[in-house]
């Protein structure tokens, strides 16, 4: 059984985050191609609209490949995770059910009128239609986000013969956990998709082709990010931080590495939590100022791992990592895109071949930021997959064993590794193409 269990927590976490690399950058380019179209309107300039028209065919193979990778998940939850959707289906129902009648239906159809719609419909209707595949997005996300959210914090619910059912709509919608969660999930993806169109716009810089395209997407790509990764760091990831600490004080001192309880915590800036020896080893501390973040009052108390029993809390280790490398990441994209704004405000960016390198080549690491971020949230609730209520052993099927599960999942990564493949080609090949390929 034990076997089974592992099984399915990797197949789950390898599915799962394999889809997240596409709706983390549809969330932020569906919003960047939204504001091209309005600014194409507003200024009444062409470029504009070749911009969008072209970020639209990326945004179009990323939906297509996120709609594909999304599927095996809904299956999971029937096949690997049945007693999960016997237990808390009747709430989590509601909010995915949601997910996929307002927003993602919605988000289709409006794509579809984009893509293939600009020389058939009015202009202010092909907008429309721009502004609604971003809003759909991103309404999407928050669908998501809030079905995360409860199993991260349950409200709204009673229990009625051993299962959760709704008893407040708004209350599910509404939950607190989600209020800081969601703007700092939106903000990773704002991140994502600038960054990618920022450094996109750098590989036309560098390599002296599609200058106009080049110039607008590293203009609004760094603009966006800038803005964005320090929204990320304040207000929506230190007011989410204090959510964690509120309703998850053990995930709180995993990301921190904090063993002893105690008032006036200091913030660990590196470290290497060694928990044979329940201590952060050779630890940069910024005194009292985790008890300020976490709490409000530098005289607030911390309560340590040592005072948690052995079988709630999470791997400390991966939590804590996981949490140092998003912080990390998040305060680097800061600085990159502070000294790329600096130049673009100088006029000197465009023709800064060194930055542009640096923009171009640093597209990778806000996907590493935000699955990074995914694995403090995930692996941080551990042992539970509905906090305080259903613990993730407690969840899966029993009649599925570990062999059936991880022929599955051999499955999967055989076609994932052919989807991954034809994404990265196809991108590739549009980026090849560039705006010539435009008009539909």
């Amino acid at each position: 059984m034990t076997d089974a269990i592992y099984a399915a927590r990797f197949q789950f976490a390898f599915t799962i985050m394999f889809h997240y690399l596409f709706p983390v950058l549809t969330m932020g380019l569906g919003v960047l191609i939204a504001v091209l179209k309005t600014l194409q309107i507003v200024k009444a300039r062409d470029e504009y609209g070749d911009a969008a028209r072209f970020w639209a065919r990326i945004f179009a193979i990323t939906f297509a490949a996120g709609v594909v990778t999304g599927i095996p998940m809904e299956f999971q939850f029937g096949t690997n995770w049945a007693r999960f959707s016997r237990y808390a289906g009747p709430v989590v129902g509601q909010t995915l059910f949601m997910e996929g009648v307002f927003a993602f239906f919605a988000e289709s159809a409006f794509l579809g009128v984009f893509l293939f719609g600009e020389r058939r419909v009015n202009p202010l209707l092909h907008w429309l239609a721009a502004v609604m595949v971003g809003l759909g997005a991103v309404v999407s996300g928050y669908f998501i986000v809030a079905t995360n959210a409860w199993m991260q914090n349950p409200v709204g619910y009673q229990i009625v013969n051993g299962r959760a059912e709704l008893t407040s709509l708004w209350a599910l919608l509404g939950n607190p956990y989600v209020r800081w969660m969601y703007p700092h999930v939106i903000s990773g993806s704002m991140i994502t998709g600038s960054m990618v169109m920022a450094g996109v716009g750098s590989y036309y810089l560098l390599s002296r082709r599609e200058p106009e395209l080049g110039r607008l997407s590293v203009r609004l790509g760094v603009t966006t990010g800038l803005i964005f990764a320090l929204v990320s760091l304040f207000p929506t990831g230190s007011l989410h931080g204090e959510n964690v600490a509120r309703y998850q004080p053990v995930k709180m001192a995993a990301m921190e590495g904090v063993f002893e309880t105690q008032e006036g915590a200091p913030l660990a800036i590196i470290g290497m939590p060694d928990t044979e020896r329940r201590e952060l080893l050779d630890p940069i501390f910024v005194p009292k100022m985790l008890s300020y973040l976490a709490y409000g009052d530098f005289r607030a108390k911390v309560v340590g791992l040592n005072d948690i029993p052995d079988d709630r809390q999470p791997p400390v280790e991966l939590v804590y990592y996981a949490y140092h490398i998003m912080v990390g990441l998040g305060t680097i994209f800061i600085a990159v895109l502070g000294v790329a704004a600096l130049l673009l405000w100088r006029g000197t960016l465009f023709t800064n071949r060194l930055w542009l390198w640096v923009l171009m080549l640093a597209m990778p690491f806000p996907y590493v930021a935000n699955h990074a971020g995914w694995i403090v949230g995930e692996v941080g609730r551990q042992p539970w997959v509905v906090y305080g209520l259903q613990r993730t052993a407690e969840a899966t099927s029993t009649n599925v064993s570990g062999g059936m599960t991880v022929f599955t999942l051999l499955g999967f990564m055989g076609l994932y590794l052919l989807l991954g493949l034809l994404y990265v080609f196809l991108f590739l090949k549009i980026v090849h193409q560039g705006s010539r390929h435009g008009h539909a």
